[in-house]
């Protein structure tokens, strides 16, 4: 039988980026706030200082900061005529663990949604028709605009002291920004990042070619900075360990660096580690939460009482604990009815090899997880989709990560996969390529959607979540578009001797990376029949549960989600905060 502890006000499962911004603020506001936390706890000190952090082995491939699939995985199928197996390794996708969550592991590329990704329904079907949608796409307008939401953009912007050029001021445009970027309230807070050679080399091409390349935006800080909360922030130096790494510098923007600090001093504010939630516990009746069941380090069961639960864990976990908590009308392809898992997207990702000359040195080893040159010309509906028959796009870009030698040894196609000619051209290579990723948006359909498993489960004896998905038709039409135009720039640019474009196809597989930015299963809407949540990131069924994340995102627009994220993180609690507080119940009505 569980041990109840005393009842706290607020119950926060996850101690990533919303888990922290919310559980801050509601403590500040004088609520009792307990976090909890599967993982352990991590810090910028001791935890991630050089030479022990500088560890390839131990973090990009032995996943120290990711979800421990031995406990808790994933089972994966294309559809539903195929049986679902379980993630052994982490490839698809890297769910962060332990205390700041992916925050942590994160690269820092740092995007604002555009204000039709908003809109997306209504926008497209406005412009093109509504034929430009395929039947099986269930894609969906958000219950909020743009405009509403900046505010909270920019208050996330200046927590993490963003970095970059701003291309849009209130309307005025910016010389040396991003010319298609909505407008903003203010500049970034930090200017942008330094350009390695070879984004420097696509930028130069790109230009020639009629578009209109920028250095990306960056949650590296470029110079020292002390951010919303007072706290101090460092200057990048380029080191290279960010992708899956934690930041020794405190450059990188992490919950533990920006917020975390902060919210420990208030003393109604608790983080508990070691604590893997299991469900929400309800009411008989199933209209309210009474608080939260979870395993502690020593395995005990703990019931843990609360008048507010707000699921913060890695986005698609959230909807797993809506699943195993009951919360909820699960999805069925079938019938099309149902909300729970629905709507789940990866991210479309394609990319352009492209191969020097030996005289033109690359050094992969000088950048950092968010260094790049980027073009929108082909995002969001910057250009006419109307000649091309699919919804959506995405950014192409150079971004120089790192060349760590386990995971970075490029060699063209046709050699072989080891040996000495393996050898010879790593050799040859490994200063003398480079990547053109082309990052695009995936749209939901019918038959991409989350579920419990009903066969494999987890340490504790819970069915693991089912990831059911395939790209739709207008991706593969999309990537294929996308991917062409990053071919034509990657053969305009200096030095290259020979490009190998890889436009996505299906099958979707679960053993190679795409990107971390998993959405949607959890959608928010105006709709209790397409959605899961309002606009608030309230249940419409359980009132006092709020989900955050990228699981309420009702398709993936294509740009990283963590700036959508902190947005709407801070316009969850505001409401809350406001309204809810002070009269408890709906607050849209259903």
């Amino acid at each position: 039988m569980a041990k109840t502890l005393p009842a706290v006000d607020v119950a926060i499962v996850g101690g990533g980026w919303t888990g922290a911004i919310i559980g801050k603020e509601l403590a500040a506001a004088g609520q009792r706030v307990v976090v909890l936390e599967r993982g352990e706890a991590r810090w910028p000190s001791p935890d991630f200082q050089g030479p022990y952090v500088h560890d390839e082995l131990k973090y990009t491939r032995r996943h120290e900061l990711h979800q421990n699939a031995a406990t808790e995985t994933f089972t994966f199928r294309n559809n539903t005529d195929q049986k679902a197996l379980p993630m052994r390794r982490w490839q698809f996708a890297y769910p962060g663990t332990h205390l700041g969550g992916a925050g942590n592991h994160w690269s820092g590329a740092y995007y604002r949604f555009d204000p039709t990704d908003f809109r997306l329904r209504s926008h497209y079907t406005e412009r093109y028709g509504a034929k430009i949608f395929d039947p099986e796409l269930t894609c969906q307008d958000w219950p909020l605009t743009y405009d509403e939401l900046e505010p909270y953009f920019d208050r996330f912007d200046y927590l993490i002291g963003a970095s970059g050029q701003a291309g849009n001021i209130k309307g005025q445009k910016q010389e040396g920004g991003n010319p298609f970027e909505p407008w903003r309230s203010r500049p970034y807070p930090n200017p942008p990042m330094k350009v390695p050679y070879a984004p420097a080399l696509f930028g130069e091409a790109a230009r020639k070619l009629g578009y209109h390349p920028y250095v990306q935006p960056s949650a590296l800080c470029t110079r020292p900075y002390v951010n919303s909360e007072g706290l101090h922030m460092s200057a990048c130096v380029y080191c290279g360990f960010c992708s899956n790494f934690g930041c020794e510098h405190f450059a990188k923007a992490s919950p533990q660096v920006c917020i975390l600090p902060v919210a420990m001093k208030l003393p109604t504010f608790e983080i508990r580690t070691g604590a893997h939630v299991l469900r929400v516990e309800l009411t008989p009746d199933k209209k309210r939460a009474r608080g939260v069941t979870y395993v502690d380090a020593a395995g005990a069961e703990i019931f843990q009482p609360a008048e507010i639960v707000v699921l913060c864990a890695f986005g698609i976990n959230n909807v797993r604990l809506l699943l195993l908590s009951g919360i909820g009308q699960p999805y069925d392809p079938v019938t099309d009815k149902g909300v729970v898992g629905r709507n789940y997207t990866h991210q479309t990702t394609s990319g352009v090899n492209l191969f020097f000359d030996e005289s033109v040195n690359i050094n992969p080893f000088m950048g950092a997880g968010a260094v790049a040159v980027t073009m929108d010309d082909f995002s969001a509906d910057n250009f006419d989709h109307g000649p091309h028959g699919f919804v959506g796009g995405g950014y192409l870009q150079i971004q120089v990560v790192s060349g760590a030698p386990i995971g970075f040894h490029p060699t063209p196609k046709g050699t072989p996969g080891w040996g000495a000619e393996w050898k010879k051209a790593v050799k040859r290579y490994y200063n003398h390529a480079a990547n053109i990723t082309i990052t695009g948006s995936a749209q939901p359909w019918r038959g991409g959607y989350l579920s419990l498993d009903p066969t494999y489960k987890d340490a504790w004896g819970l069915p693991l979540l089912r990831v059911t998905y395939d790209f739709p038709d207008n991706d593969i039409r999309m990537s294929a578009f996308l991917t062409e135009r990053g071919d034509e720039i990657g053969r305009a640019m200096k030095g290259v001797t020979q490009t190998e474009p890889g436009p996505r196809k299906r099958p979707f597989s679960a053993t190679v990376y795409q990107s971390t930015h998993l959405t949607g299963g959890a959608a928010m809407g105006s709709d209790p029949a397409t959605s899961v949540v309002n606009r608030y990131g309230q249940s419409w069924d359980v009132p006092n549960v709020f989900v955050t994340g990228a699981a309420l995102f009702p398709q993936n627009s294509g740009y990283n989600p963590t700036g959508t994220v902190g947005a709407t993180a801070y316009w969850i609690v505001e409401k809350i905060k406001a309204d809810y507080l002070r009269s408890p119940g709906r607050l849209v009505s259903s």
